[in-house]
Order: structure tokens, then C-alpha cells, then sequence
């Protein structure tokens, strides 16, 4: 499976990056706002000084006089501290001021008239205004210009760009945190959907009744349909291996009947010894046949385990019984010692393991020798115990032998396919229980114990 980002992860990546395209935008719009502010205050600040310089202007004695009122200037120092140049002339003679002071634009009588330049090394903004003054019978205009530099607007706007960028990544960070959280909340459903599948075991194929948003219905529904078909694919697997080993068995038992039948008719020892083969063969077909069955069943059930209060003793008694006429074929006793042992569990696949475990010790062992099964209550467990008197475990590790298909070593030539012990070992599993495979301490035997926990 080809793995790509989360769906999480591209919406915490998209919103993360809305979130960035909005901070840019709010910090380059308050910094275009605090620059136009500081500007227009500055304006505002020039204007008044301007306005307030002209309105000193008189006539006396045949010449135009003013005095610079300190107010004029003291304005201007309140905004900041910035040099501030200004000149007064009339009618084209310079009466105060600055002389190289650059000329404003001309503009209408009255009104006030803006203007950027460089002075003396520096970006200066500057105000002038034109007035008429009456000077004997004759109208003089006098132009009044006051400018400051730009260095305190400049400092101002930078501060508050500054201010602005730290509150835009601040706004970033926390819009990129609130983001993940609601990606989170928002995929929570499809979450509690997927670890709803996930604890479920690979045949728990039951419907989905769980609420979900109007987005993920179709999928739930699409689920639930899924897991009905394969549910249905899965009981005629079952019924398909039921009946497989039926019809497997029933032509082997007649198979083998007729061999038997024969057997006792020949003398020939060729054919005699032909016909052992055959049956021979039929055992290990419909043992095979049988345990494969078994394994199935075990390999359905473990996922949909019955937790029914049961007494091992006496499911052992009843697989016992069962056994009873393999055993006698062979002359075989089975000695039980049960007690009264109480557990939890699904009578089907115990009886399939305990019944896997005697007629491996059944098959092994000797004729006319005795097979023990024990049933006690060991602290807080419940030890099922089979002894026989067979060849035992062979010299490999025994931990192996409960691997699908293994057998032991010295085993090759008794008929068997290697799943009794695997069988065993996958329904206590699927109890919460462990089987243990020890080799007699004295004469030959093996020891298989199946422990459960006690109910």
C-alpha cells in the first residue's frame, strides 16, 4: 500500500497556510494604515504651523511683519524630535528662513500645498501656504513654507510594522494550533470508526451501528456492505469445508471396510502386504481429513470465543468417553484422575484440543499400555495433563512441535499430520491459556499439559 499524508495533515497544512496568507495580509494592511496615519498626521502637524505662522503676517511702516510664534514650532517637536526648516518670503524676496530651502509647488491662494524632497541629506515633507497682505494701497503675497524631516514618521511606522509582523506570527501560531485541534475534532468520527474496525478480530464481521456524520455515512454504509459479503464468503467456506471432509471421509471409511474385507479373504502375502498399504494409506488420509476440519473449525471459532461456565473435568470425561473405542482397537487403557476444576471458555474448541492431544498419546503409544489424563485446580490454574508411555518428544525443541505440520523425529513412521499439538495450542491460546510439552522424567513417554486460567 502506497502511504500519503494524512488528511489531517493536509488540512492542518492548508489551513496553516491560510492562516500564513491571512497573516501577511493583516500585517502589510496595518502597516499601510500606520504609514498613511503617520503621514497624514504629520501633514495635519505642518499645516497647523503653517496656517498658524501666515495668520502673524502684517503691515507696518509700509513693510510686511510677522512673528514666529513659538506654538508653531512647539507642535511640531510634540510629534517628534525631527529637525524642522522653514522660510518666509514676499513676493519673491526672502524676509526669514532657510534661503536654500526648496521652493513648494505653487497652488491656490489660501490653501495649503504639500510637497516631498531632500534637504541638507535628509527626506523632508513640507507645508506652504500663500496669503495676501495690505501693504500701503498694494497686495503683497507672501508664501510661508515650514518643513520636517521624515525620520520620526519613519521610526513610528517601523515600530508599529514591527508590532504588527510579531502579532501576525503570533496570530499565525495560534491560528496553525486551533487549526490541528479542530482537524482533530473534526476527524474524531472517522477515528472512532477505524478503532471500532481495528479491535474487532478478522471474523467479527457484524455491522457498524455506530452515529456518523452526514460525510462519512456512505463510507459506513459501503463498510457494512463489505463486511456482509464477506461474511457470507465466509459461511460457505465453512459449509464448503464441512462438507469436503464428509464427503472425504465416507468414501474412505468404505474404502478402507473393503480393504479390510479383502485383507482376510487373500493369502497371497504380496497382496496381503499390498492391501496393509492401502489401508495405511486410507488412515492417514482420513486422519488428515479429519484434523484439517478440525483446525478450520478452531481457526473460525477462536475470533467469536463462547465464554461459557464450564467444568474441564468433565469435558474431559466426555472426550474421553469418546475416545474409548480408538483406545480398546489397541488394547489401551485410559486412567482418569479428575477434579472438580471450573473455567471459562468454549466447550466445541476444548473438547477439539483435548481430544487432538489423546489420540495423539492413543496413537504413539505401545499396545497394552496405559494412557493417564489428570484435571486439577493449580493455584489460580486449571492443568489438563495427558501421559503416555510412546516414544516421547523426540530430541528437538519442543517448543516447535506446536508449528503447523511438525512433528518429532522419531515419529517417521506412525501415520499423523502434524496439527494435533497445533490445534491444541491455538484454542488455548484463544483462552488465555499455554500448552507445555515436557518428555518423561523416567522411561519413555511424553507429557503434554494444557493450562487454562480458573474461572
Amino acid at each position: 500500500m502506497i502511504r500519503t499524508a494524512s488528511i489531517g495533515e493536509r488540512l492542518t497544512l492548508l489551513l496553516a497556510g491560510v492562516a500564513a496568507a491571512l497573516s501577511l495580509l493583516s500585517w502589510g494592511m496595518v502597516t499601510s494604515l500606520a504609514t498613511q496615519a503617520a503621514a497624514k498626521t504629520q501633514d495635519n502637524v505642518l499645516a497647523a504651523s503653517t496656517t498658524t505662522i501666515a495668520e502673524t503676517l502684517r503691515s507696518e511702516q509700509g513693510e510686511v511683519r510677522l512673528e514666529l510664534p513659538y506654538a508653531a514650532f512647539a507642535m511640531l517637536g510634540a510629534i517628534s524630535e525631527d529637525r524642522v526648516f522653514y522660510r518666509v518670503e514676499a513676493s519673491g524676496r526672502m524676509l526669514t528662513g532657510y534661503e536654500d530651502l526648496p521652493k513648494p509647488s505653487d497652488g491656490a491662494l489660501g490653501q495649503v500645498v504639500f510637497d516631498t524632497g531632500a534637504y541638507r541629506g535628509a527626506q523632508i515633507r513640507m507645508a506652504s501656504i500663500t496669503r495676501l497682505v495690505l501693504v500701503g494701497i498694494d497686495r503683497v503675497a507672501v508664501t510661508v513654507t515650514v518643513a520636517q524631516t521624515r525620520d520620526g514618521v519613519d521610526a513610528v511606522t517601523s515600530e508599529i510594522s514591527w508590532l504588527a509582523g510579531v502579532l501576525s506570527v503570533a496570530f499565525f501560531l495560534v491560528a496553525v494550533a486551533l487549526s490541528a485541534v479542530a482537524v482533530r475534532v473534526s476527524l474524531r468520527p472517522l477515528n472512532t470508526i477505524a478503532a471500532a474496525v481495528s479491535r474487532r478480530g478478522p471474523f467479527d464481521l457484524r455491522p457498524l451501528m455506530r452515529p456518523a456524520p452526514a460525510d462519512l455515512a456512505p463510507l459506513l454504509d459501503a463498510l457494512n456492505r463489505l463486511m456482509e459479503r464477506l461474511r457470507q464468503s465466509i459461511r460457505r467456506s465453512e459449509d464448503f469445508i464441512a462438507e469436503a471432509a464428509h464427503r472425504v471421509r465416507t468414501p474412505l471409511a468404505t474404502v478402507r471396510t473393503q480393504a479390510e474385507i479383502a485383507l482376510r479373504t487373500v493369502s497371497d502375502d504380496t497382496e496381503k502386504e499390498r492391501l496393509r498399504r492401502i489401508i495405511r494409506a486410507v488412515d492417514e488420509s482420513a486422519r488428515s481429513a479429519g484434523q484439517l476440519l478440525d483446525h478450520a473449525t478452531v481457526a473460525y471459532r477462536v475470533e467469536d470465543l463462547a465464554r461459557d461456565k464450564l467444568d474441564l473435568a468433565e469435558i474431559a470425561a466426555l472426550t474421553a468417553a469418546g475416545m474409548e473405542p480408538t483406545a480398546d482397537m489397541r488394547d489401551i487403557r485410559l486412567e482418569l484422575v479428575l477434579t472438580l476444576t471450573p473455567i471459562l471458555g468454549d466447550s466445541v474448541l476444548l473438547e477439539s484440543a483435548i481430544r487432538n492431544v489423546l489420540d495423539n498419546a492413543i496413537k504413539y503409544s505401545p499396545e497394552e499400555t496405559t494412557v493417564t489424563l489428570h484435571v486439577e485446580p493449580v493455584g489460580q490454574e486449571a492443568w489438563l495433563t495427558v501421559r503416555d508411555e510412546g516414544p516421547g518428544l523426540g530430541h528437538g525443541p519442543t517448543c516447535e512441535l506446536t508449528d503447523r505440520f511438525r512433528r518429532g523425529t522419531n515419529v517417521a513412521g506412525i501415520v499423523g499430520s502434524g496439527l494435533g499439538l497445533t490445534i491444541a495450542a491455538e484454542v488455548l491460546r484463544a483462552h488465555g491459556g499455554r500448552v507445555e510439552l515436557t518428555n518423561a522424567e523416567t522411561g519413555s513417554g511424553a507429557c503434554v499439559s494444557l493450562i487454562l486460567p480458573l474461572a
